[in-house]
């Protein structure tokens, strides 16, 4: 069958929605450098599309994650997530479709640092190759991600600052050494309500290209119960290898 997905690193959107997300405040990329606490339980159901449009190809991709935090220790946390993928792509007729399971990605966030609101974490992971590369859907290999993770809180704001690595181990001749830099701010405007705000760049997938895949985003964050929050948010591709827009939504419970 033709492949269409050429446009946009689909690969490199499931290395980092496994690493750039699995306990950040969603719809944030960007994570937090707090933990769950020991023996809690954190779950979050999340959606995202995304559209882009580039050399004449359409491509459209839903994917619903599904993220499990644990609190190992108060400052340790164990994090497995597991994206599921609809992808569409069109070009003068043609269409290709796909679904399935993408990589899963097990990680762990150590906060090694927490002193007047400012608090310093690592977080290594793996990905491992659950989706099938032949159909777009995964690396074909097992991967590696590393992140620093810094937080300040000066209430009502909180500010979030990550450094990551990616080993894009893969079977589809992409780049493997990959980067992530992003800036992520967030407001209390009421206690029904929090504002926030991302801005990032990370390396492009595609070997022949020096420009990173850069994006911004904005969203809302709803703590409905103590239990249960609820998010939404907008991401825009502000370079050609990122997506030309996102739309996001997610819901998370603490137990």
């Amino acid at each position: 069958m033709k492949r269409l997905f050429k446009g946009l690193p689909w690969t490199s959107l499931l290395l980092l929605s496994a690493a750039g997300t699995a306990l950040a405040a969603h719809p944030l990329i960007t994570d937090d450098a707090g933990t769950v606490g020991k023996g809690s339980v954190q779950i979050e159901l999340n959606y995202q599309y995304t559209h882009a449009k580039n050399e004449g190809v359409r491509e459209d991709e839903h994917e619903v994650e599904s993220v499990v935090t644990y609190g190992l220790l108060d400052h340790v946390d164990l994090v497995l997530a597991l994206p599921v993928l609809f992808t569409r792509a069109d070009e003068e007729g043609f269409r290709d479709r796909e679904e399935g399971v993408g990589d899963m990605s097990f990680e762990v966030k150590w906060r090694f640092y927490e002193r007047e609101g400012l608090g310093l974490a690592l977080k290594p992971g793996i990905t491992i190759p659950t989706g099938e590369e032949d159909r777009g859907l995964g690396a074909g290999r097992v991967g590696a991600t590393a992140f620093f993770i810094a937080t300040q809180e000066w209430e009502p704001f909180a500010f979030h600052f990550n450094l990551g690595y990616m080993r894009n181990e893969n079977k589809v001749d992409e780049r493997k050494d990959l980067y992530h830099v992003s800036l992520a701010a967030e407001w209390e405007a009421a206690p029904w309500v929090t504002v926030v705000g991302n801005l990032g760049a990370e390396a492009d997938t595609d070997r022949g290209s020096d420009t990173p895949a850069a994006f911004l985003l904005g969203g809302l964050i709803f703590p409905v119960t103590e239990w249960l929050e609820l998010d939404v948010g907008v991401k825009a591709g502000l370079t050609r290898p990122e997506g030309d827009y996102s739309l996001l939504a997610g819901m998370c419970f603490h137990f």
